[in-house]
């Protein structure tokens, strides 16, 4: 009897699986329903965590995968270091170079997904839009680069069609609904294929998991928290880096994507322990 495949996951709360989960709280994801697609046995790990950070997966996740041997490991990292005040793109490359590097050593391969652009389904002022994308774009940067070093599978989001039909986003428009996270593994079955792995295309389900009256209690007992939680983090750097970048912009135009050129910091503020939220938690 051959060995089966061991597929795992790190990384945060879009590898957990938030935006598809049942009435039971039980996280589902693009991982998930990615591993239904497999025609050959097949092991799955996920040691990701809502709120994870480029360092908690090298340091935390990956040693926690690596000694299963896995002959594949999805990082699905960037978005909370790019929302912390005191983001450094250079600490998240050096982050996510480490685990790619103890990844390819270990002689499996790694899966890589770009970051969408934001504001262009989450409403937000033109100054702060600037920020963010800026700091997506540092993020992206960064995964592209290093996903050619490593010959990482590289999932390249923004190049999906229809990527942005709301119908594919979560209540609080910065996690994929259930059908969003069925595409993106649909569109890493794909790609899977023509790596030489047996993988069918993904079933897609024809209702998503929220009505309207859950997703406004999701947001009540979930959205309200985090954004409390971010506002005593990275609100007050924000409002201090619009200033900047409104000053930056009167003098040096409104170029965005010279990340490494111009990109202000902050000093670290202190990391708050998670907040346990029922069904679903956001970091």
């Amino acid at each position: 009897m051959s060995s089966s495949l061991v597929f795992a996951i790190i990384g945060d709360s879009a590898a957990s699986g938030v935006g598809d989960s049942d009435d039971l709280g039980n996280y589902f994801g693009w991982g998930y329903h990615l591993v239904q697609a497999f025609e050959e046995p097949i092991t799955y790990i996920n040691a990701s965590r809502p709120g994870a950070q480029s360092r908690e997966v090298l340091e935390d996740q990956l040693p926690k995968v690596l000694i299963h041997k896995p002959e594949l490991v999805a990082v699905i990292v960037g978005g909370n270091d790019l929302l912390r005040n005191g983001f450094s793109p250079t600490v998240f490359e050096n982050n996510l170079t480490e685990t790619l590097r103890q990844i390819e050593e270990s002689g499996a391969t790694s899966m890589l997904l770009e970051l969408h652009d934001p504001t262009l389904i989450v409403p937000m002022p033109k100054l702060l839009a600037r920020i963010c994308r800026r700091r997506v774009t540092a993020v992206n940067q960064v995964t592209h680069k290093l996903a050619q070093r490593y010959s990482s599978i590289l999932l390249e989001t923004r190049t999906l069609p229809g990527i942005y039909d709301r119908k594919k986003w979560h209540v609080d428009r910065m996690h994929p609904s259930k059908n969003g996270h069925q595409f993106i593994a649909d569109s890493y079955a794909h790609l899977l294929r023509n790596r030489g792995f047996d993988v069918s295309p993904v079933e897609m389900s024809v209702v998503n998991n929220r009505s309207k009256k859950d997703s406004i209690l999701w947001m009540l007992r979930n959205g309200t928290p985090w954004f409390l939680k971010r506002s005593v983090d990275l609100l007050p750097a924000m409002l201090i880096l619009m200033a900047v970048e409104f000053i930056h912009g009167l003098r040096n135009g409104k170029a965005e994507k010279s990340a490494d050129i111009y990109y202000p910091e902050f000093g670290k503020s202190e990391e708050s322990a998670p907040i346990d939220l029922r069904n679903e938690r956001v970091s």
